[in-house]
């Protein structure tokens, strides 16, 4: 491809053997990055996702299985990329967990999963990947927010609080960098389709006896005012450009991609 604008640079992207994640990495690739996987499963599980990437011509695709909660897989993970791949250029942190309880019957184990995963991972991503960049003069950290990150819902404490906080993270970011070449980005997603979210579909429309359709249509009334879900495509697309040229004025944004939900 003659227009591959990231050629050569270096993607890691956090829990990426899947759903939103692979689509961030296979986007990148077309752009002609190199891309390092990552997730919790074994390497032998992801041969699959490591063959849709390595079709690409001029990339390499490397997968390192890490748990973000231990701060010594994290360097494991930072220096897998650094060794295989020649250092990260692009950071997306994606990788989440969430559960679902009110706050007083909110598992303890659960609230401090929930922070080192969302909150304390990226930080410490962020402290490794940073050096690199800047001996660089170029580097791109794309923090997964979410329309949670701006208001609340019942039920779910740990997820609204870190998807909240990595919006301070961002910004904190962005303004140490605003002169390095460097820049550090949130994106809000609204509600994507995500296996959790399709399985919540399928038992409401089991539960009121009513079709997937208008399960789904139930599901959004309360969400997107366009009524439709958002592909993961197109969040993978905007950070595309974000780390294409048209995106090196972009700093400290939060940038919702949502079908109007936070407008509503």
């Amino acid at each position: 491809m003659a227009d591959r604008p990231l050629k050569g640079r270096c993607a890691l992207i956090t829990g990426s053997t899947r759903g939103l994640g692979l689509a961030i990495a296979q986007r990148l690739a077309v752009d002609g990055c190199h891309v390092m996987l990552h997730g919790i499963e074994s390497a032998s599980e992801v041969g699959e996702q490591l063959a849709s990437l390595q079709g690409t011509p001029g990339m390499k695709a490397r997968y390192t299985q890490a748990d973000l909660r231990d701060v010594r897989q994290i360097e494991t993970l930072v220096g897998a990329a650094s060794a295989e791949l020649g250092g990260v250029d692009i950071l997306v942190n994606n990788a989440v967990v969430r559960h679902f309880a009110p706050v007083e019957e909110f598992p303890d184990e659960s609230w401090d999963e929930a922070l080192a995963g969302n909150l304390s991972a990226p930080f410490h991503l962020i402290k490794r990947t940073l050096p690199g960049m800047r001996k660089r003069n170029w580097g791109r950290i794309i923090n997964l927010s979410s329309t949670y990150g701006f208001f609340a819902s019942a039920g779910r404490i740990d997820y609204v609080t870190t998807k909240t906080a990595l919006l301070g993270v961002t910004r904190t970011v962005a303004l140490e960098t605003a002169k390095s070449g460097v820049t550090c980005n949130a994106i809000c997603p609204g509600t994507i389709r995500t296996p959790n979210i399709q399985s919540r579909i399928e038992a409401l429309a089991e539960s009121k006896k009513i079709s997937e359709a208008d399960a789904v249509a139930e599901y959004m009334a309360a969400r997107q005012p366009s009524g439709r879900f958002i592909p993961a495509e197109d969040v993978a697309n905007l950070i595309a450009f974000l780390c294409s040229p048209g995106g090196n004025e972009i700093n400290g944004a939060a940038l919702p991609i949502d079908g109007a939900w936070m407008a509503s």
